[in-house]
C-alpha cells in the first residue's frame, strides 16, 4: 500500500485514505502530523471518530460515488477539505480526503 501512495508524500496537502468500511489504510506525513495527538490511526475505523452527521455523509459518498467539499478554520488556519470515493476495478473501494491550507482571500476565475 505504501508504494501505491508515494505521490502523496510529495504534496503539500494532508491525504487520508480509507476503505469502503471506513478503515484507514493510509495517511501521508502531513495527515499523520495533523492527527498526531490521536496516535497511529492506520487500521482504525474513522466512523468511531466522527459525528453521526459526518458518518451519514461518508456513508452516502461511499454508496453513491458523490464527492464532498467544504472549508474550515482550525488552529488559525483556513483549510479546504475535499472528500471523494476512490475505485478499484470500477467499484467504490473507499474514500480519499485531501486537506489543504488556503489563504483567507483567494482569487476566483470564471473560465468559459
Amino acid at each position: 500500500m505504501e508504494t501505491e501512495f508515494q505521490w502523496a508524500e510529495q504534496i503539500n496537502c494532508a491525504v487520508t485514505v480509507c476503505d469502503a468500511d471506513g478503515i484507514i489504510l493510509y495517511m501521508n506525513e502531513k495527515s499523520r502530523q495533523t492527527f498526531a495527538s490521536h496516535g497511529d490511526l492506520i487500521g482504525y475505523n474513522l466512523f468511531n471518530c466522527h459525528s453521526e452527521d459526518s458518518c451519514r455523509k461518508i456513508r452516502h459518498m461511499l454508496a453513491t460515488g458523490e464527492s464532498n467539499s467544504y472549508t474550515i478554520s482550525k488552529g488559525g488556519l483556513r483549510k479546504m477539505i475535499y472528500q471523494t470515493p476512490w475505485r478499484r476495478d470500477g467499484r467504490i473501494a473507499g474514500m480519499v480526503e485531501i486537506s489543504m491550507v488556503i489563504p483567507d482571500e483567494m482569487p476566483h476565475y470564471d473560465r468559459g
